[in-house]
């Protein structure tokens, strides 16, 4: 069975889910990132799998379900954090964000059969997924990160060592609040839908 990672951060007001400000608030577009992140946790909660571990940068809260393993991130750029957090597997992972609360256990459930890799690529061009049937973390290392094409150069990367690739369904990040509406109203009734809405009610009209 498949080891389940999120990477994150510690939603701390000016740490987290800056370019959400404007229009929100530093507290309130932190209240945004742990309502995705609470999101995010609970579904990978339900969905099977044979460890679940929260790679983190900060201190856990309350927001943290049970039945998880916290590891710290590492030093370094994404990439550097991301190859990290598939050294703590020894057998097939599939490593996620905080920034798609609208994700699914089904979308969660890979089958490594007839693949070597998941991929789920973002609408921004980057990846909100990937998954490693043999985890290595060369694969990420070098790899640039937050660009239009950090997906095609992750795919490249894959392709480039002879897997198999495999795509997941194209996702969209929450980056700006215009990304945070469209995700909401995907998932109305989850945490981050009804946090949007107590701090969109303050927002001017």
């Amino acid at each position: 069975m498949t080891t389940l990672l999120v990477i994150a951060k510690e939603p701390r007001p000016g740490r987290v889910k800056t370019r959400l400000t404007p229009p929100f608030t530093p507290r309130e577009a932190a209240e945004l990132a742990e309502a995705a992140l609470a999101d995010t946790l609970h579904t990978v909660a339900r969905t099977p799998a044979s460890r679940r571990i929260l790679v983190l940068d900060g201190t856990p809260g309350a927001w943290l379900p049970p039945g998880f393993e916290v590891v710290p991130q590492c030093a370094g750029g994404l990439d550097e954090r991301l190859a990290d957090a598939f050294a703590h597997c020894a057998g097939p992972a599939l490593l996620i964000g905080m920034d798609t609360p609208q994700v699914t256990p089904e979308l969660l459930t890979v089958d490594f059969a007839d693949c070597d890799a998941w991929l789920g690529p973002a609408r921004d061009g980057g990846f909100w997924a990937l998954g490693l049937a043999e985890p290595d973390p060369a694969l990420l290392r070098g790899v640039p990160m937050s660009t239009p094409g950090t997906g095609a150069a992750q795919r490249a990367r894959l392709t480039a060592a002879g897997l198999r690739v495999r795509e997941l369904p194209r996702l969209r990040d929450v980056d700006v609040a215009a990304d945070a509406r469209a995700v909401a109203a995907l998932v109305p009734h989850g945490r981050f839908a009804a946090r949007l809405a107590r701090c969109a009610a303050g927002l001017p009209r």
